[in-house]
């Protein structure tokens, strides 16, 4: 697999003019020009931030493919697998790509990590309307006019400025997008539990242990990230936060309606450490199990 240490030498290997900064990159698909971008899977060491309404063609990130049915946004961390073959955009298309190196010592280079949307997967670009679409193409000319200016002492904290608008704006959207979400797929809350429930009615944490995010995640079709941020935004709690909230539920149903030890009820609920379990409990409900069980009684 082709690993790309240099925007200039993606660009040069797929015939595309060198860029005019060395560590940001800006491509412009027009409509109906078919482009490829890297030799099949490539992986890289910068972020790739592009807009394409996709009429045909390929693109893969994470081995998996992606919804093109509208004009979409999608978001590649360095070292990602990504493939951009033999496409033809249905409407023009712009791709960002700004080299790791370009964020040090910079606030971004922390912040960057902290957007969820990289680590995005299938079926969850950004899916934009069209008022949503000229905002980021306004940016996106913000960006391309500083990078194609003659460069001084300013100019990486402007094109940074800009990245940063980009990013937050993306924030926004997506919080829109799953609000919308709601309406089209249910409360994927009540989704959630419901897998929950059935994992322990079908006994399954007595031979798999513990539900874990990732598992909840590949069963709901989602990435990790996506679910959590998902679920952070229609309750207010993680995916791991609904799972240890389940968990402590059913414990205290054990606990009132068993003789069962601390120990014992760990273990039934599929916890391997029963210390680790009563560590939680009083994180969850102030008190130890033993002090619940007994304020139970009394």
């Amino acid at each position: 697999m082709k690993h790309y240490k240099t925007i200039n030498e993606l660009t040069k290997t797929n015939g595309y003019p060198p860029s005019e900064h060395p560590l940001v990159g800006l491509l412009t698909c027009r409509e109906l020009v078919a482009c490829s971008i890297g030799e099949s899977e490539f992986t890289s060491d910068f972020y790739i931030i592009a807009l394409k309404k996709i009429k045909s063609g390929l693109f893969n990130y994470g081995r998996t493919r992606y919804d093109h049915d509208n004009g979409s946004m999608y978001f590649t961390r360095p070292r990602q697998v990504v493939e951009i073959n033999n496409i033809e955009t249905a409407e023009k298309a712009f791709v960002i790509m700004i080299h790791e190196d370009f964020f040090i010592s910079h606030p971004l280079h922390e912040e960057i990590r902290k957007y969820g949307f990289f680590d995005y997967e299938i079926n969850e670009a950004l899916h934009l309307s069209a008022n949503e679409e000229q905002i980021m193409w306004e940016i996106y000319r913000k960006i391309e006019r500083e990078v194609n200016n003659n460069q001084d002492e300013y100019s990486r904290d402007i094109i940074l400025a800009h990245v940063d608008s980009l990013l937050k704006y993306s924030q926004r959207f997506y919080k829109r997008q799953f609000i919308n979400r709601v309406v089209l797929s249910g409360k994927l809350a009540t989704r959630f539990t419901a897998l929950l429930a059935g994992y322990f009615d079908q006994k399954l944490h007595l031979s798999q242990g513990l539900p874990t995010v990732k598992f909840m995640a590949a069963e709901l079709n989602t990435s990790t990230r996506y679910l959590t941020d998902l679920l952070k935004e229609q309750t207010g709690k993680t995916a791991l936060d609904h799972i240890h909230s389940f968990l402590i539920e059913e414990a205290k149903n054990m606990l009132r309606s068993t003789d069962n030890t601390v120990a014992e009820t760990a273990y039934q609920l599929g916890f391997e450490n029963p210390p680790y379990f009563s560590r939680l409990f009083k994180k969850e409900t102030g008190v130890s199990p033993n002090q619940y069980r007994e304020q139970f009684l009394n």
